[in-house]
């Protein structure tokens, strides 16, 4: 069967290329193994915003009757399950509308324009692959023992563990504590960095983590695991923290060390698609080293975010077509749903440092503003960086509504905004977003 285009794996990078190259007027053939929306929707960012969702509407109840409430974890489950069902059937309808094909099974490349799936060739001039990426294992004695799981596993529980311990302070690994913490669980945090969510701005990660102290999670920094053991019954997390031997003992244990491309049993090395420390390698227009094969999303390393594979899926269709774009896949915020938020766009101050750039940081708590006083989410911190001719290069927030002030920075900066004409635009009162120009 010949096609325009092939899309191997239907994530949210796959599902939204497909549909974007059929607006354009090319057929699509789009091969998924497993569930349309990827781990995205099925293992990753809808389910954990849905228990984000339920957590904070606890937290909300807390906070107004003094007083923890009851959790029906049954119930929080079946919600997030729900949730999960209906948007996969609306990615199904996606993928059912003219110009789309959804083929089910495992591809594996018989040249660089030949995709076999369940014994039928599929054939096109160009093929992207947006297979994504799985969690990273954890290579210490004890990994694989009962109770001790990724983040897919954690989502699976049909019960509340009454403690958690979480090896890893990354995205996942703390957006988990938050919702567990919030249902009623004893957490510890286990991470070998010297401070929680290493990719972001020091001053946001240090506040996150003080934040999430305050609340009872107990972090345990600079920890290196060694080993996991039974002991009557519960699981103990064995690590080295400053040259001292620790342990941490709970219920169930969350491995949230990282995420790593997904690309096994492709065939790649058949046809000698490079990659590198497992990553397809690809240029700005994500392609491969192998004409017309294309690489998007988690696989190919570059930034392992939803949106980022959706930007990246785009920009590949327009090179296909040869359509110009003011894609500016070097703006890509990102956000972590804790409680407090926390968000990031641009460079940090180590960076700016780092890079020797002349530059100017401006941070505004958010006790200064009026609606997070009213709102009782005073606690948190906007962090503005701007280069030269105050050109703004960097937006950091912790606190309520992080992800939203970060979305608009990032527009601005996609368009090279300065801090000036940033004041120059009306922002509505009282909102926490007045926080970028007070």
């Amino acid at each position: 069967m010949k096609t325009d285009l092939i899309i191997i794996g239907a994530g949210p990078g796959g599902y939204h290329t497909a549909v974007y190259a059929a607006r354009q007027g090319l057929e699509v053939t789009i091969i998924e193994r497993k569930h349309v929306g990827g781990t995205c929707l099925n293992s990753g960012c809808i389910p954990t915003k849905a228990l984000c969702h339920d957590a904070s509407l606890l937290d909300a109840a807390s906070l107004v009757t003094g007083a923890q409430p009851e959790v029906d974890f049954d119930r929080i489950s079946n919600r997030k399950r729900d949730v999960v069902e209906k948007l996969r059937q609306d990615v199904e309808s996606l993928m059912a509308q003219p110009g789309i094909t959804l083929v089910r099974g495992n591809a594996v490349f018989k040249d660089r324009n030949t995709v076999s799936v369940n014994g039928e060739d599929y054939c096109s001039d160009n093929i992207i692959i947006a297979t994504g990426s799985r969690p990273k294992p954890l290579r210490v004695e004890g990994f694989d023992l009962p109770g001790v799981m990724t983040s897919d596993g954690l989502l699976e529980l049909n019960t509340l563990p009454r403690t958690l311990c979480i090896i890893g302070a990354g995205v996942i690994g703390l957006e988990f504590a938050s919702v567990f913490r919030s249902f009623g669980c004893e957490v510890t945090v286990v991470e070998y960095m010297k401070e929680c969510l290493p990719p972001y701005d020091q001053d946001i990660s240090r506040r996150v983590r003080k934040a999430m102290e305050k609340r009872g999670i107990k972090f345990v920094m600079q920890a290196g695991v060694s080993r996991i053991a039974t002991t009557d019954g519960l699981l103990e997390v064995n690590y080295e923290c400053k040259g001292k031997a620790g342990q941490a003992v709970a219920d169930i244990v969350l491995v949230a060390t990282g995420r790593e491309a997904d690309s096994g049993g492709l065939g790649l090395e058949a046809i000698g698609v490079a990659t590198e420390r497992g990553c397809i390698t690809v240029d700005d227009n994500m392609r491969t080293n192998i004409d017309g094969i294309y690489a998007i999303g988690d696989v190919n390393g570059r930034c392992m975010l939803a949106h980022a594979a959706i930007m990246q899926g785009m920009r590949c269709v327009n090179c296909i077509i040869g359509k110009p774009d003011d894609i500016r896949l070097d703006v890509m915020p990102s956000a972590v749903f804790t409680n407090p938020e926390a968000a990031s766009v641009g460079l940090t101050e180590a960076q700016c440092r780092d890079a020797g750039l002349d530059y100017s940081v401006r941070k505004t708590p958010f006790r200064a503003n009026g609606r997070a006083v009213a709102d009782e989410a005073d606690g948190g911190l906007l962090k503005l960086i701007t280069g030269s001719g105050g050109r703004i290069i960097g937006c950091h927030v912790c606190g309520v509504h992080a992800a939203d002030i970060v979305q608009e920075v990032s527009a601005l900066m996609a368009v090279d905004c300065t801090v000036d004409r940033l004041h120059d635009i009306t922002h509505i009162h009282p909102t926490i977003a007045e926080l970028l120009v007070s």
